[in-house]
């Protein structure tokens, strides 16, 4: 299980604008480093929206007041950049800003089946905004969080408002608990529905996640020696491995 070690001052956001070279302009200018990873009504909209079940997108849509309150989330970052005292610190700010956007774009087409329902580019179009910039929440994953940080458990962690996503935290995420945080939510996710064993454990079938990001978890003859870090019991030896199919319908409960 890997640990969050400190980083150079600025490597994050440096990386950040590196990496974001090739999209459009900004819409917006930051204004100053962030001191904290998340404003502090986005821990107030979480534990009141977000269920061990899914979301309850449903009440938020309908309620003008929160949707203005995450409308102020993600204009935090819009406008900031992450901090920069630790690597712990930046890598909080970027999971917390990808999620509050996932939120954001899902309630803004709410009602809806999922992300990609009427929207096949929902995750590849420049459609959200971090420091001053436009981007996608593929370039964002792909481009700054999983090169920079090198951390696999950001799958545990980046929330895509599906199914077969896993499930998105109740809380935002902060410096301190971050590596438990992970930790946690890894395990949940491997003891879950990341797994499923049949025929009489000769063959296992994982999450899509653990083909689409292979690399980031020592490749594919080394998946099950991840999962198995994480589970309270061993995979069988040479098992025949499948990925599951994913289900991209909204991580919605009422």
């Amino acid at each position: 299980m890997q640990s969050l070690l400190p980083s150079v001052r600025f490597l994050a956001a440096i990386l950040f604008f590196s990496s974001l070279g090739a999209c459009s302009s900004s819409t917006t200018s930051p204004t100053v480093a962030a001191t904290v990873a998340s404003p502090p009504m986005f821990a107030e909209l979480l534990q009141k929206y977000v269920t061990p079940a899914g979301v309850r997108y449903a009440a938020w849509h309908g309620n003008a007041d929160d949707l203005k309150k995450l409308a102020e989330v993600t204009n935090f970052y819009a406008t900031t950049t992450p901090p920069t005292g630790s690597k712990a610190e930046a890598l909080a700010w970027y999971l917390n800003a990808y999620n509050a956007w996932i939120l954001h774009n899902i309630l803004a087409k709410y009602p809806t089946k999922g992300p990609l329902d009427g929207e096949a580019l929902f995750f590849h179009a420049n459609r959200i905004v971090i420091s001053g910039q436009k981007t996608s929440f593929n370039d964002l994953e792909q481009k700054v969080i999983r090169p920079t940080f090198k951390e696999p458990r950001v799958h545990f962690s980046l929330n895509c408002a599906s199914a077969s996503c896993p499930p998105l935290n109740a809380r935002p995420f902060e410096a301190g608990a971050l590596d438990a945080d992970l930790d946690r939510l890894a395990r949940a996710f491997i003891k879950g529905k990341a797994i499923q064993i049949a025929e009489g454990g000769k063959t296992v079938r994982l999450s899509k996640i653990f083909d689409w990001y292979a690399e980031d978890f020592g490749g594919k003859d080394k998946v099950i020696e991840y999962v198995n870090g994480y589970r309270g019991s061993i995979l069988p030896d040479a098992p025949k491995i499948q990925f599951m199919d994913y289900d991209w319908s909204l991580n919605e409960t009422k």
